[in-house]
Formats: structure tokens, C-alpha cells, sequence
């Protein structure tokens, strides 16, 4: 079986609770990937979350991975092994959670609280944060301006802390992550188009509010291993190991319009993770 990553990457991840791959997708794949994120069929499902200054950013999330370029970006050979690397496990037994469009569009996109992922999935029912993981897949430029994720490196190695409304966002106990920022190293991941971010369930991370003239979009995949079967969460795809396909078949068939009938509605957001 090819590997992806090589063992320096991997001890990087278990170390940091966070990766980037650079230029994991070309400027042709991540072209296809931002016009279909534009597209009517995605923008039209867009949420809008406030933070505490007002701000909006937006988001489209769905379960269901098709053969619509972003089922067949987070089906594709390069993320599914990567994911299985990293979570020690075969890819045959990855399975896809959720994924989303984020939109933070030009001075008024907004900011997000600091979080964990496992914070909002323990409540969907899911016992294992070590079987959990999101990848980041940069369709612009993140930076400092446009407001870029945050990481405090190593403090996935930490414990789940308490998640509780902020606004319309949930965030960790602030008592809990100003101990957190006192021990771990602030790291700004700043992204190129194609750039992919792998991030541990349970690293604090946040973002500023886009305080730039340049949209920061992209689009992140969870996945989770099979046997960490939820007692709470009514999509199936999240325990449905992924029909993996090969990386040309993003070029090669992905140019049809999204088709994802399982969107989430923002009522239904409640215990879902956004960032």
C-alpha cells in the first residue's frame, strides 16, 4: 500500500496535533474546487454564524460524500491514506463525517471562539477523539489579515474541555484555555491555495475575523474510524467506510454540480462543529 506521509510528518502530527502538506492539490484541482464552491448550488445552503463583535462568516455543511468534486476530494486516494496514517489505522475502515465550505468574505467575515472539535462531537456521542481528525484544504490564501486558523500546538494532548455558547458559536472554557495559551506555542497557519492543514479533534484552535480585502475560503472534511460508532448522531455516513477513489478522478469526472441532499440546516447545528 502507498504511503503519503513520511515518518517525520507523522511524528510532527502526534507531537503538534497538527500538519500542513503543502501543495497537496494543484492549481488546477483547487480552480475546480472554488468555482464549485461559488456555485448557486452551495452558496444557496450558506449558514451565517455571528460572533461576539456582530460579524457573520458563512458556511455550507453536508454528511454525504458524492462524485461531485468535493465528494471526490475527500474520497481521494492522497486524504483517505493520509487520514489513515495519521489515526494509525487501514484506509479501508476511514469514514467520512461531515464536511463543509467555510466563507469568510472581505471585512465582514467574522471570527471564530476558541474550540476543540471532540468539545462539539463528544455531545453528538462519539467516545474516541483518537479515531476523529479534520482536514483543511485551502481554496485562497489564509493569512494573518484574512483570518487564518490558530493553533496552541501540543494541546490536543490535554483533556475535552467544556464547550458552551458564545453568541451563536460554541467555545472552551476561557478559564481552561488561557491555562492552555500560558503552556502551548501560538501558531498561525498561514495557507496557500492547495495547502492542507490535518488537525487533531482535540487541539484548541480559533481564527480573527477577515479584516482584509480578500475572501479566505476552504473547505474542511472530518472523518472518523469506523468503530467509533456515535450513540447520538443520526448520519450514517460517519461509521460507512469511504469508497476511496483515485486522485485523477477529481480532473478526470469531477465537473458536475454538487448533489448533496443531506445538507445541514442551521437548526439542526446545535452540536455540529463549525470553526
Amino acid at each position: 500500500m502507498k504511503k503519503i506521509l513520511t515518518g517525520e510528518e507523522t511524528a510532527a502530527y502526534l507531537r503538534d496535533g497538527f500538519l500542513v502538506r503543502k501543495a497537496m492539490f494543484s492549481p488546477e484541482e483547487i480552480a475546480l474546487l472554488y468555482n464549485t464552491a461559488t456555485d448557486e448550488s452551495i452558496t444557496s445552503h450558506s449558514m451565517d454564524f455571528r460572533d461576539t463583535t456582530g460579524k457573520d462568516t458563512k458556511l455550507t455543511l453536508w454528511f454525504t460524500p458524492g462524485d461531485d468534486p468535493f465528494g471526490l476530494m475527500s474520497r481521494s486516494e492522497k486524504l483517505v491514506y493520509a487520514v489513515g496514517e495519521l489515526l494509525h489505522s487501514e484506509p479501508t475502515d476511514v469514514c467520512h463525517f461531515h464536511s463543509k465550505v467555510m466563507q469568510k468574505q472581505p471585512l465582514t467575515g467574522g471570527a471564530w471562539e476558541w474550540h476543540q472539535d471532540y468539545g462539539y462531537w463528544y455531545k453528538n456521542g462519539f467516545l474516541y477523539p483518537e479515531a476523529m481528525i479534520s482536514v483543511m484544504v485551502a481554496l485562497t490564501e489564509a493569512n494573518k489579515e484574512n483570518g487564518c486558523l490558530q493553533v496552541l500546538k501540543g494541546s490536543h494532548k490535554m483533556q475535552r474541555f467544556e464547550h458552551n455558547f458564545v453568541g451563536e458559536q460554541q467555545g472552551a472554557d476561557m478559564d481552561f484555555v488561557q491555562q492552555a495559551a500560558s503552556m502551548c506555542e501560538l501558531v498561525y497557519c498561514e495557507l496557500q491555495p492547495g495547502d492542507v492543514l490535518f488537525f487533531h479533534s482535540n487541539i484548541l484552535h480559533r481564527s480573527d475575523a477577515n479584516n482584509s480585502g480578500k475572501s479566505r475560503w476552504s473547505v474542511i472534511s472530518a472523518y472518523n474510524l469506523k468503530y467509533n460508532k456515535p450513540f447520538r448522531e443520526k448520519h450514517l455516513s460517519c461509521i460507512e467506510p469511504i469508497k476511496i477513489v483515485e486522485d485523477t478522478a477529481l480532473l478526470s469526472t469531477g465537473t458536475r454540480q454538487p448533489v448533496m441532499a443531506d445538507f445541514l440546516k442551521k437548526e439542526e447545528e446545535i452540536t455540529l462543529h463549525v470553526k
